[in-house]
């Protein structure tokens, strides 16, 4: 893949859209640091996006839109949520609530949680590339796993080039660190970053101690555990079981019926809803350890432990 560099024009701007409606990946400026956008709505897309930054960890991930109006499509404000929104955005501080009903996004987004973490960017490239595309851009750090955040589009070409579809010049970033992440009930500062805590306590009063459940990103590695018991590595049902399937083969439902990692990590999590909701112990195929694979086996190894 060439990967194109964009400028933040007009036409530039219109190109971002177009790829990222088309299920592509596009790195783009916020004044924190650069972040891989794809469109929130497309497991397909957000799938790439783990797999553009290697090995990854299914977090949940940062939603970015427009505006508080558009924010409220994809999730629930509360009085203080509302207030801190108001306050602070467009800016640093990204806000976990619970979904809004009919929401549409990927459940890879939300790595198979009732939240989301929402942001509205104050970078003014951000806010054209959001007004263009008219939906949620969910966007973690533009950069492979493990490597320091890009602060630049020259950092980005660096760790991606070849990975991605698009760079988005936004120039560089002002803040230069992560935005806060603040959510939960009561009102937990989950994640430091670039709006202080203090200012955030003027808004709201003392904060809560964060729980040590995993309801944003920059926390370690999100934990989705069905009620249902899972048998992983399965070559077929057993009585009593319904089976998950990966590749060609008999199932109750599958991941991805032609064996693509991609498409079976944008399937996980509403998989796992769906066949939970029948109250049943599922039997899982295994999955390669390789690319998305070691991402999914991770998740379904924690989903199947003993708790």
């Amino acid at each position: 893949m060439e990967t194109q560099r964009l400028a933040s024009d007009p036409p530039g701007i219109a190109r971002a859209a177009e790829i990222l409606s088309a299920g592509g990946l596009v790195a783009f400026a916020t004044e924190t640091v650069y972040g891989l956008g794809a469109d929130a709505r497309d497991g397909g897309a957000v799938a790439r996006v783990y797999a553009a930054k290697g090995r990854p960890s299914f977090n949940p991930l940062i939603v970015h839109v427009a505006d508080l109006e558009m924010a409220q499509r994809y999730g629930v404000f509360n009085q203080q949520s509302l207030a801190l929104a108001r306050q602070f955005w467009p800016g640093p501080l990204s806000i976990v609530v619970p979904l809004a009903p009919h929401h549409g996004l990927s459940s890879l987004v939300t790595a198979g949680l009732d939240t989301v973490a929402l942001r509205v960017p104050a970078h003014s490239g951000a806010r054209a590339l959001l007004a263009q595309f008219d939906g949620p851009i969910a966007a973690p750090s533009a950069n492979p796993s493990g490597r320091i955040s890009p602060t630049t589009p020259e950092h980005v070409m660096a760790g991606l080039q070849g990975k991605i579809d698009a760079v988005l010049d936004g120039g560089t970033c002002t803040v230069g660190l992560e935005s806060t992440i603040i959510g939960g009930a009561p009102l937990a500062l989950l994640r430091q970053g670039g709006v202080p805590e203090e200012e955030i306590v003027e808004i709201t009063g003392p904060l809560a101690q964060a729980g040590t459940d995993i309801t944003a990103p920059g926390q370690l590695a999100s934990h989705y555990a069905p009620r249902a018991t899972l048998r992983l590595n399965a070559k077929g049902a057993q009585k009593g079981e319904i089976m998950l399937g990966f590749g060609p083969g008999p199932c109750d439902l599958n991941l991805s019926p032609a064996g693509d990692l991609t498409q079976a990590a944008a399937n996980l999590f509403a998989h796992l809803h769906a066949l939970d909701a029948i109250n049943k112990p599922i039997a899982v195929a295994p999955i390669p350890d390789t690319g998305l694979g070691a991402a999914i086996n991770d998740r379904l190894e924690r989903a199947a432990a003993p708790r």
